[in-house]
């Protein structure tokens, strides 16, 4: 139970952090080249981690495929991409409602029971401190349709990843192997993306969706990029711990405490991102914020509350 929590606990630092990396690397990278990348390190890293290879049942492969294809390439994907078109505060709010999400398709598909009352005031209070924390003293609040809808489509992804996850747990899997697979089949997803990336740069395209999704290939020009020190340590940490061991520890803490309860330590994201923003980017932090953080963790609290007839049934 304790190692779920410190794994759960793990991954949402790093992810926290993730934004900060990600959004010096777009200085010198499109979305979609950092995605790339980012992938085939964690593939790579995965193989040296477990040099292991777990006969998978054919069927299964299904699960992996569209695992792969909702967790990791669609969802990483649309956020970033939305954060072209909205400001980073929607994005926040609204892909941070990924556990309400996961619990409706939860209770939908694998007729789990989780919406609560508890789970519902949870999870309006913690959307409230999300809110706080993200506008960090910013009181205007923009909507932006494509940019909100896209960051929308990103929660919506992460649920159904949450649900490929929970039936792959299913079947007692080795962790580092499973995860491995999923990577694989984000890898084979992302070869057409990279196709059409180069022949956006090809065509010398402009448009802000354009500059998010282009592919450069150049030799001459990577090496300038990559000899940036910051630039390939940041890969590498996207790669081998936020993507890699990362989705291995968040995957096996759904294993030990189950995919909805887990699911909720995203809230914490956004006030992971603003701490190590405050630090390295020099971003200010407000009281606005400070209240937020607390008003997020009390929130998760409450949403994991179960309701009377919930303890009636585990008795």
């Amino acid at each position: 139970m304790i190692v779920g929590y410190i794994l759960g606990i793990f991954s949402v630092i790093i992810w926290g952090i993730t934004f900060v990396c990600t959004k010096t690397l777009l200085i010198d990278f499109s979305a979609l080249e950092i995605l790339l990348f980012r992938f085939l390190i964690a593939y790579i890293g995965l193989w040296l981690m477990r040099p292991k290879w777990e006969k998978i049942a054919l069927k299964d492969n299904i699960y992996f495929a569209l695992a792969g294809l909702t967790g990791v390439v669609l969802y990483q994907l649309t956020e970033n991409i939305a954060l072209n078109f909205t400001n980073a505060s929607n994005v926040s709010i609204i892909v941070s409602i990924c556990p309400l999400f996961t619990a409706i398709i939860a209770q939908i598909f694998l007729k789990e029971k989780h919406i609560t009352p508890w789970f519902i005031l949870g999870f309006i209070i913690s959307i409230a401190g999300i809110a706080l924390v993200t506008l960090n003293g910013k009181l205007a609040f923009e909507l932006n349709p494509k940019g909100d809808l896209l960051a929308l489509t990103a929660g919506i992804c992460w649920g159904f990843y949450s649900l490929f996850v929970s039936i792959i747990n299913s079947r007692k899997y080795d962790g580092m192997c499973a995860t491995r697979r999923i990577f694989f089949f984000a890898v084979i997803f992302m070869i057409p993306l990279v196709f059409l990336g180069m022949h956006i740069k090809n065509a010398g395209a402009v448009s802000d969706l354009a500059k998010s999704l282009y592919i450069d290939l150049n030799f001459d020009f990577n090496k300038i990029r990559f000899a940036k020190l910051f630039n390939t340590l940041s890969l590498l940490f996207l790669g081998l711990i936020a993507s890699g061991f990362c989705f291995y520890s968040w995957n096996k803490a759904c294993r030990i405490l189950g995919t909805v309860k887990i699911s909720g330590g995203i809230y914490l994201i956004p006030v992971v991102t603003i701490i190590f923003a405050a630090i390295f980017l020099h971003e200010k932090i407000t009281v606005m914020g400070i209240i937020g953080a607390c008003l997020t963790i009390a929130g998760l609290f409450i949403s994991s509350k179960k309701s009377t007839s919930q303890q009636q049934e585990q008795q």
